[in-house]
Parts: C-alpha cells; sequence; structure tokens
C-alpha cells in the first residue's frame, strides 16, 4: 500500500521534515512492506518558502533588509518561482520568532517589514504574489505593511500615524496609495473574521504576548481602523472575510490596502507542491501537528489534507502532540504523543506512528 506522509511542523519541537521522517519511520516498523511518500507540509506560516523551495524546481530565493516587528533592522527572504510568482512569508518580517519572549507585545509590534517585502517582490517583476501569513507577532491589522506601501495614515492634525497597535485608536483619515500593480494573494492559516469572540484579538493576541489588560485596546483598534479603512477605501467591507483575522488582521490589511484575495495557505502550498498527485492511488494519508484543534480544520494544514484525502477516497490519519475541540473526530484514527510530547518528540511519533500502522493492520 502507498502511504502519504504529509505532516506539518510540531510547533517548538519539530520541523515538518523531522516529523515526516519520523512518522515513516515508525509506520515502517509496524508495516515494513508498504510504500512511503513523505511530503513536508507547511499553511503559510514560518518555514512556507523552504518547504516550497524544496519541491519546486528553479524556485530562487532574494533577500532584502525590512524591518522587523519592532522595527530594528533584519535581512528577509523571499522566493520567486519559475511561473513568475512570488512568494513572500510574512513570518520573515514580523515572525513572532524574532522577538525575544520577554519583549514580545503585539501593541507595539508592527507589519511594517511585510509592506517592504511587497514592494521588493513587485520592483523584482513578479507576475502574482502569495503573502503566507501565519507565526506573526502582530496584530496592527496591516496598519504598519500599508504605511511601508505608500498609504498615508493621518491623524486628526495631519501628522502621520506611528507604528504598532497602540496607535490605531488616534487614526483620522487614510489617503491611498495605488495598489500593487499585480494580484496579490493573502495564504491565510485561520479563516478567522478580523473581529470578535474567533477574531485576531481574541483568538490569538495572548500568544503573542498580548496581556488580558492589553486585550480591550487591541480589539477597539482593530475595529477603528476597520471603520476608517471601509470609510476611506474602495472596495470593502473585509472585515468579515474568512482570514481577515489572520497574523493579527495582516488578512484584514492586505485585503483592504492590496486588493488581495483571502485564500487557505495550505492549499495553496498543496497546489505547488502537487500533494493531490502524491496522494492519487494512496490508500492512506498521514498528516500531524502539535495541536489539532477547531482552527486545525478551519484554513490549517490538517484541513487541507483532509480534503484531498477525501475527495481521493484514501483513509485519514494523524500523529499529533494534543487532540481538542473534537477535532480528532474528522480522521479515521489518530494517536496523540500527550504531555511526553514535548520532552522526547520523535521517539513517541515514532511510536505513535507505529500503534497507528499496527491498528490499520488489524482493521485490514
Amino acid at each position: 500500500m502507498l502511504v502519504v506522509v504529509a505532516p506539518d511542523k510540531f510547533a517548538g519541537t519539530l520541523t515538518a521534515e523531522q516529523a515526516a521522517e519520523a512518522i515513516a519511520a515508525g509506520w515502517r516498523q509496524a508495516r515494513p512492506d508498504d510504500e512511503i511518500r513523505t511530503v513536508p507540509m507547511a499553511d503559510g506560516g514560518p518555514g512556507t518558502a523552504t518547504l516550497v523551495a524544496q519541491s519546486v524546481a528553479g524556485a530562487r530565493f532574494h533577500q532584502a533588509e525590512v524591518a522587523d516587528p519592532l522595527g530594528h533592522a533584519v535581512t528577509a527572504r523571499w522566493l520567486s518561482l519559475p511561473d513568475g510568482r512570488a512568494l513572500i512569508e510574512s513570518a520573515e518580517a514580523c515572525g513572532l520568532h524574532l522577538v525575544d519572549p520577554d519583549r514580545r507585545s503585539p501593541l507595539r509590534s508592527t507589519t511594517y517589514g511585510v509592506g517592504q517585502l511587497l514592494r521588493a517582490a513587485v520592483d523584482t517583476g513578479a507576475t502574482e504574489i502569495i503573502v503566507g501569513l501565519g507565526g506573526s507577532a502582530t496584530v496592527d491589522g496591516g496598519a504598519g505593511m500599508a504605511g511601508a506601501w505608500g498609504h498615508r495614515l493621518l491623524r486628526s492634525d495631519g501628522n502621520g500615524l506611528k507604528v504598532g497597535a497602540e496607535y490605531l485608536a488616534g487614526l483620522d483619515r487614510i489617503v491611498a496609495a495605488a495598489p500593487p500593480s499585480v494580484p496579490v494573494i493573502a495564504a491565510v492559516d485561520v479563516d478567522a473574521p478580523l473581529l470578535g469572540p474567533d477574531g485576531a484579538v481574541a483568538g490569538f493576541a495572548a500568544q503573542k504576548g498580548a496581556t488580558p489588560q492589553d486585550v480591550p485596546a487591541l480589539e477597539a483598534g482593530l475595529r477603528h481602523l476597520a471603520d476608517i479603512a471601509e470609510r476611506d477605501l474602495t472596495g470593502g467591507p473585509w472585515r468579515d472575510l474568512p482570514g481577515a483575522g489572520a497574523a493579527g488582521g495582516l488578512g484584514f490589511g492586505l485585503a483592504a490596502f492590496a486588493g488581495a484575495r483571502l485564500e487557505p495557505g495550505a492549499a495553496i502550498v498543496a497546489e505547488m507542491v502537487e500533494l493531490a498527485h502524491d496522494i492519487t492511488g494512496a490508500g492512506a494519508v498521514v498528516t500531524g501537528e502539535g495541536r489539532l484543534d477547531r482552527w486545525s480544520l478551519r484554513g490549517k494544514l490538517p484541513g487541507a489534507v483532509a480534503d484531498l484525502a477525501r475527495r481521493h477516497g484514501v483513509g485519514l490519519y494523524a500523529v499529533v502532540g494534543q487532540a481538542v475541540d473534537g477535532a480528532g473526530d474528522a480522521f479515521d484514527r489518530i494517536e496523540v504523543l500527550g504531555e511526553d510530547g514535548l520532552r522526547d518528540p520523535v521517539r513517541l511519533v515514532i511510536e505513535r506512528a507505529a500503534a497507528l500502522a499496527a491498528a490499520i493492520d488489524r482493521d485490514d
């Protein structure tokens, strides 16, 4: 039987490549005669460009010096593809991994560097730009990105708004710049709207360093930004688009300020690496990630793999660090690492993958 192993990273413990190799090793222990094809995956967050570059012949990295989440210079990479498209990983400029844990504050962090990367890709002649969202340190709704692109975000006294979510409440009006001259696609990793209980702040700000005291200001800032943007710019509203809340509202900002279409990042990556071709004729697909929850099936990698597996009538399985919110019900079978997963993840993934394969062997 052909088995396709297509996991995401296990955040903080295993890269997608390491997870794929560990799952494959465990599966071979229980079913040595199966043919195993490893396809490490991503959903637009950190590591996406590297995975695509490894799978697409002729892809080439470029570098640009841009602002990091706190405004310091950082060298960021973006990828040009042989078909003329460019792939930007927003986390290269505004990623949480760029800020020391004791300095993380989404009130102060900015997406300015993402706008600089967007400009660099346009200036090198890209015919379409895909911006991968995920793993950001920011909750500024893409305001920093907009300023870097050339939109003027002004206070009531006519001065420019400072970067950072803490200043969004002072936004009075927007003087729009021309959007990019090429199509922009925001590859979102969740289908969250901008605001509300499932939005950028309520769903994700805490993991970026926001305190409970920060939450009301962050939500109010994004709401005010949306009010002004949807008043002064054409083409909206955008706040309720699935994915508008991705990367601290950067999905909203790309739609409003760059005319971007919002699409599931995992599906875009799957298309780039031709995962559907790998799955064709397979008997089983095994995916995985660190935490399987309700968001996993709403734009993240496990949901995209699940969609392809169902479309091709292939058995769907997963090895995950944790499983909550009943998300495991979408799979034929899952194996969970549990609390020990952080201490010895490779060994446990191998063990759980072997148990998964053995269980399928019994079912056969």
